[in-house]
């Protein structure tokens, strides 16, 4: 009996261990929601206007079609935000924390509307942990879903919002 139990505890374990080696979901495809707009955008398209300034296939089309110019989207999605990982962490779990986390996840949220606040601020401490900077960028590819929802519309308050939760924090950098 007692070797069952051992064999039943191992097997749990490695498979466990499995889980935690095995590389988490990141989102692939943005749907961006833009002044009655909205279109499935690659994250990679996101990227390369990060990178080049250039807007291209259908994120290119979508931004001609609600007017917006590229060089503005490029400065939002690359703008970046001082956070510590930890201390942000411990802030996003607070009352204040969870209240900015729904107030962006009105911006950013999953397609189906469920765990939003855990994702987004999964994405948040991602993001930061690397350089401790966030950008609206990082978040999107660290968002843990295959598809994000990005309401264009609101994102420039929703970042200033972040932006503004964060300012206190900056001290302890």
């Amino acid at each position: 009996m007692q070797h069952r139990l051992f064999a039943a505890i191992t097997l749990a374990s490695l498979g466990l261990s499995a889980l935690a080696a095995s590389p988490g979901h990141a989102a692939e495809q943005v749907r961006l929601n833009y002044r009655g707009f909205s279109r499935t955008v690659p994250v990679a398209l996101l990227v390369a206007l990060a990178d080049t300034g250039e807007s291209s296939g259908v994120l290119g089309g979508l931004l001609n079609q609600a007017g917006q110019d590229a060089g503005e989207l490029r400065s939002l999605l690359t703008d970046p935000l001082p956070a510590d990982p930890i201390i942000l962490d411990r802030a996003l779990n607070t009352g204040p924390g969870e209240w900015v986390l729904d107030y962006l996840g009105d911006s950013i949220h999953t397609s189906a509307g469920v765990a939003d606040r855990q994702a987004l601020r999964s994405a948040l401490v991602l993001s930061a942990s690397d350089d401790k900077q966030i950008t609206l960028l990082e978040v999107l590819q660290n968002y843990p879903t295959e598809e994000v929802v990005l309401e264009g519309d609101n994102i420039q308050d929703a970042v200033n919002r972040l932006a503004s939760f964060l300012r206190p924090l900056s001290i302890f950098l």
